[in-house]
C-alpha cells in the first residue's frame, strides 16, 4: 500500500499543474490570462520587429504604424477561422452564436490571424510606401515569439492539450474541464487523467523556429519575403505533429482535423515559394522602400527638417531673441544653400539629361535610398 502511494505521490509531483484561475478583478474590470498574453505577444512582436527593421534600413516609426493595421485584422481574422473550423460550440446543437464574440474565451485560429493580418499590414505598407515583404521578413521572429506567449493564455484557460499520457510532463487539469471535455467528444476520462501538453510543445517549437530563422537571415542574408515563407514552413512542419496530438473538437476531412490538412497545403507552398524567390531574388533587396518612394520620402524628411528650421527662426524673431542654435540643422541649410548655388551656376544635368557634376562623386547625393545595415 505504501508503495503505491509514493508511486501515486511521484505522479502527482512530476504532473504540469494547470492555474486554478485564468481572471482577475481590479475593481470591475476583469484582467483575463489570455487576452494579457495575447497583448504581451504582440508588444514583444513589436519590439524584435522594430530592432530588425532599423537593420534592414527601416524607419522605427513605421512598425507602429504598420502594426495599427495588421493588429486589428489579425485578431478578427483569428477568431473568423476558428469559429469556421469549429462550428459546434456556436452553431451546434446546443451551441451558442453570442459566444463567437467572446475572444477572451480563447480561440484565435493562427492561418485566419496571418491571412487577414497580411492584409492590414499591406495597407499599412502602401501608406508608408514600403514593401510588404521586407515588412515580413522583419517580423517572422518575432512573430513566432509572440504565437509562443500566446499559447500561455491556453495553460491558464486549460485547452489544446492533448491525447491523454504517462509522460512525467503530462498535464493535470481540473475535473470540471475533464467533464466537460468527456461531454464533447463522448469519451470517459477519469479524474486525474495527464494530457499531452501541446500548447507547450506549440510555444518551444516556436522559440526553436525563432532562433533559427535569425540565424538563417543572418547566414544567408535572405530577403523579398523568403524569412516570411521559411518561417510558415518552419510553423506548419510543426504543426502538422502537434495538430495530431490534440483532441479538443474540430472539424475532420478525410479522417484528419481541418488544421492539418491546412498545415500540410500551406507548408508545401511556402517551401515552393521560398524556393523560387531564391532562384529569382538570390540577394537581399538593396532597401526597405516601395519602387520609386525612396526619394519621396527623404524630399518629405527635407521639407520637413526646413520647416522646422523657418519655425525656429519665426519663433526667435517673435519673442525678440534668437532661437537656441542648431548645428545639425545649420550644417543641412547651410548644405541646401550651396547645393542651390551649385546648380544656378551650371546647367542641370537631372533635367536636361547631361552627366552628374563633379562634386557629384565625391559621395552619395540626398536622393540615394537607404543603405542596408542588417
Amino acid at each position: 500500500m505504501s508503495a503505491s502511494l509514493l508511486a501515486s505521490a511521484a505522479s502527482v509531483q512530476a504532473a504540469i499543474p494547470s492555474p486554478s484561475q485564468h481572471t482577475w478583478y481590479l475593481g470591475p474590470v476583469p484582467l483575463r490570462a489570455y487576452a494579457l498574453a495575447i497583448l504581451a505577444g504582440i508588444a514583444v512582436a513589436i519590439w524584435i520587429t522594430t530592432k530588425r527593421w532599423v537593420a534592414r534600413g527601416g524607419d522605427a516609426d513605421d512598425v507602429l504604424d504598420i502594426a495599427f493595421w495588421a493588429v486589428p485584422f489579425g485578431i478578427v481574422g483569428g477568431r473568423l477561422y476558428h469559429v469556421i473550423s469549429t462550428p459546434e460550440p456556436y452553431w451546434g446543437e446546443g451551441g451558442d452564436p453570442v459566444r463567437a464574440l467572446y475572444v477572451w474565451e480563447g480561440g484565435l485560429g493562427i492561418w485566419g490571424a496571418v491571412a487577414l493580418g497580411a492584409v492590414g499590414a499591406w495597407i499599412g505598407c502602401r501608406r508608408k510606401g514600403v514593401r510588404l515583404s521586407s515588412f515580413a521578413d522583419a517580423l517572422a521572429p518575432g512573430l513566432l515569439v509572440a504565437q509562443a506567449i500566446g499559447r500561455l493564455g491556453n495553460w491558464f484557460n486549460q485547452e489544446l492539450f492533448g491525447a491523454p499520457t504517462t509522460l512525467p510532463w503530462g498535464l493535470e487539469v481540473s475535473p470540471a474541464v475533464i467533464e466537460r471535455l468527456n461531454a464533447d467528444t463522448g469519451t470517459a476520462f477519469a479524474a486525474g487523467t495527464l494530457f499531452h501538453p501541446t500548447f507547450l510543445y506549440e510555444l518551444l517549437w516556436n522559440l526553436g523556429a525563432a532562433a533559427l530563422l535569425v540565424w538563417l537571415d543572418r547566414r544567408y542574408r535572405l530577403g523579398h519575403g523568403r524569412v516570411f515563407w521559411a518561417y510558415v514552413a518552419l510553423y506548419t512542419l510543426g504543426r502538422v505533429w502537434i495538430e495530431m496530438l490534440r483532441i479538443d473538437t474540430a472539424e475532420h476531412v478525410l479522417g484528419l482535423r481541418l488544421n492539418v490538412w491546412t498545415s500540410i497545403v500551406v507548408g508545401l507552398g511556402a517551401l515552393v515559394a521560398f524556393v523560387v524567390i531564391g532562384r529569382r531574388y538570390p540577394e537581399r533587396e538593396d532597401g526597405v522602400e516601395l519602387p520609386g518612394r525612396s526619394r519621396d520620402r527623404q524630399e518629405e524628411d527635407r521639407r520637413s527638417r526646413d520647416d522646422r528650421v523657418d519655425a525656429e527662426q519665426d519663433t526667435g524673431q517673435d519673442t525678440g531673441h534668437d532661437p537656441e542654435p542648431d548645428t545639425e540643422l545649420d550644417t543641412m541649410s547651410t548644405a541646401h544653400a550651396g547645393a542651390a548655388a551649385g546648380a544656378s551656376g551650371r546647367d542641370d544635368g537631372r533635367d536636361s539629361g547631361g552627366g552628374p557634376h563633379r562634386a557629384d562623386a565625391q559621395g552619395p547625393g540626398p536622393d540615394q535610398g537607404p543603405t542596408d545595415r542588417a
